[in-house]
């Protein structure tokens, strides 16, 4: 029985595929660990003032729901205030600096938000 070249190149890419698929779903686990602790996140910081999900109003009338700022601007854009400090806002907005973790488990979240906003 002989072997072509192309089955084996076949072959391989398959198996390197399969490989692959566990690192992918581990991935995902771990983008919603980190979305979870963004929430969490806003939950302390943010819920005072602003609807994080995907339904209700803001409890201050002048803050805008994150399900908003996440179709108005781009997430990773947000990136940069959330580490010098959100000085914008509702007037009576209280200044926030965040670390570099926090600040990818915030993103997390808001991409997750946004995801879930587009596929409504």
């Amino acid at each position: 029985m002989k072997i072509s070249a192309a089955n084996v190149r076949t072959v391989v890419l398959l198996l390197g595929m399969l490989l692959l698929l566990p690192g992918w779903a581990v991935a995902d686990e771990f983008d919603d660990q980190d979305a979870a602790k963004g929430l969490a996140i806003l939950q302390k910081n943010c819920a005072r003032c602003h609807a994080l999900g995907l339904t209700g109003a803001s409890p201050h009338p002048q803050a805008p729901r994150f399900r908003d700022v996440v179709k108005r601007y781009p997430v990773e854009d947000l990136e940069e205030s959330l580490a010098e400090g959100i000085v914008s806002g509702h007037p009576d907005m209280p200044e926030f600096t965040f670390g570099p973790n926090q600040i990818g488990a915030i993103v997390a979240y808001l991409n997750s938000l946004k995801a879930q906003e587009n596929a409504k």
